[in-house]
């Protein structure tokens, strides 16, 4: 069984989603990071993982964590964050972000119920160029750690960084991290059932969703 990790913040306005300003407020940011989040949690909880981790930065827990294990961030930029994370980890373990609410049970139940014994890492690329999700049957931060963070090329620094150590590596489908009103809108679109979409909706520079004043 596979351990599944959503790395978090707390979702207060003018910490989450900055990027998304001006187009939205910051508290409009924190609203959609918080549907976000939920939406991703969501998902999780549908997954039989063999443990589920909120590994969060803040102290408000959000609605939905109730049965994760929640395991406060390391200090220091995200790098080091998500090693310190994986050197604490043992057996497979795959790590999830918060910024994927299109993300479905679909993108992640044969890695975390049936990992291949062929597949060493799980690497789910991001469209902006980073990765949504990254899975390791033999957690070691070192496979991390100096892996520049918040990039175009994070995702191929990261891919090459795993086979530099000779890891079988198997790719998970791309997804769409939100990080502006576009893609917020385009993610949406893809999971208009989910928290994220109805947040967005709820949003008086949109009327539909997808349609800008």
């Amino acid at each position: 069984m596979t351990t599944v990790v959503v790395i978090a913040k707390e979702t207060i306005p003018g910490k989450v989603k900055t990027r998304l300003t001006p187009t939205f407020s910051f508290a409009e940011a924190a609203t959609l990071a918080e549907a976000s989040l939920a939406d991703t949690l969501a998902v999780v909880r549908t997954l039989g993982a063999r443990e589920r981790i909120l590994y969060f930065d803040g102290t408000l827990l959000p609605a939905g964590s109730e049965d994760f294990t929640v395991v406060p961030q390391a200090p220091g930029p995200l790098d080091e964050r998500i090693a310190a994370l994986f050197d604490r980890l043992s057996g497979p373990s795959i790590l999830v972000g918060m910024d994927t609410p299109q993300l479905n049970r679909s993108h992640l139940a044969h890695a975390v119920e049936n990992w291949s014994p062929e597949v060493d890492a799980w690497f789910g690329p991001a469209t902006d160029g980073g990765f949504w999700a990254l899975g390791l049957r033999e957690p070691c931060g070192d496979l991390v750690r100096g892996v520049p963070m918040s990039r175009d090329d994070t995702g191929t620094h990261q891919l090459a960084r795993l086979a530099a150590a000779g890891l079988r590596v198997s790719l998970l489908p791309p997804l769409t991290d939100v990080d502006t009103a576009d893609t917020a809108v385009e993610v949406a679109e893809l999971a208009p059932d989910g928290a994220f979409a109805a947040a967005l909706a709820r949003m008086p520079i949109f009327e539909p969703v997808g349609a800008v004043r």
